[in-house]
């Protein structure tokens, strides 16, 4: 089964930002546009894994949501990966706080002693809005970085749970869930 773990939002929080992003979706940009239902912020991405791994995966991060105290995140800005003129991601950022740093980090190291391997790339926390393909040439975003830096969005989330999420694509797209969540210390 592939698997993630991230941060996920209240529905309230999801369509705020969705709310926000609609100048983006309305500029007819080549960009697959997410489903609010789909907003989440990634800290680790397992790929596929196997049904004998998944108990020392939850035990790994079982311990971690158990020495981690609630915490709260921002969020504002809207910007692309790798560039805002040639993107493959278009984003809304959060807030890289040390404590949300410290999480990352304790889970990289947590599932490292399940067998995978350790992030090395710089953290850049954020919820993806949508993708865009390799493919379009850089004039096809003409004007992003004009619209992005225009829209204003801010917002704050109290963070109680770490999720061990689960992926499926099909036909109808990419659909997440939750597998277990961890509760995170008071």
């Amino acid at each position: 089964m592939r698997l993630f773990v991230a941060l996920t939002f209240p529905k309230k929080e999801r369509e705020r930002i969705y709310r926000a992003a609609r100048p983006l979706r309305e500029a007819d940009l080549p960009v697959q546009w997410s489903d609010p239902v789909n907003f989440h912020l990634s800290l680790k991405v397992l790929g596929e894994v196997n049904d004998a791994k998944i108990e020392a995966v939850e035990r790994g991060l079982e311990k971690v949501a158990g020495s981690t105290r609630v915490m709260d995140i921002e969020f504002s800005g809207f910007g692309a990966f790798p560039t805002i003129r040639r993107p493959r991601v278009v984003w809304v950022a959060a807030d890289p706080t040390p404590a949300l740093r410290c999480l990352k980090q304790d889970i990289e190291w947590a599932l490292a002693d399940c067998g995978f391997e350790r992030e090395t790339r710089a953290f850049h926390p954020h919820i993806t809005l949508g993708k865009a393909e390799e493919t379009n040439g850089a004039g096809a975003f003409r004007g992003l970085d004009e619209l992005a830096a225009g829209l204003s969005y801010q917002g704050m989330m109290k963070v109680r749970k770490l999720h061990l999420m689960r992926s499926q694509t099909s036909s109808a797209g990419t659909q997440y869930s939750i597998h277990r969540s961890f509760t995170l210390e008071k």
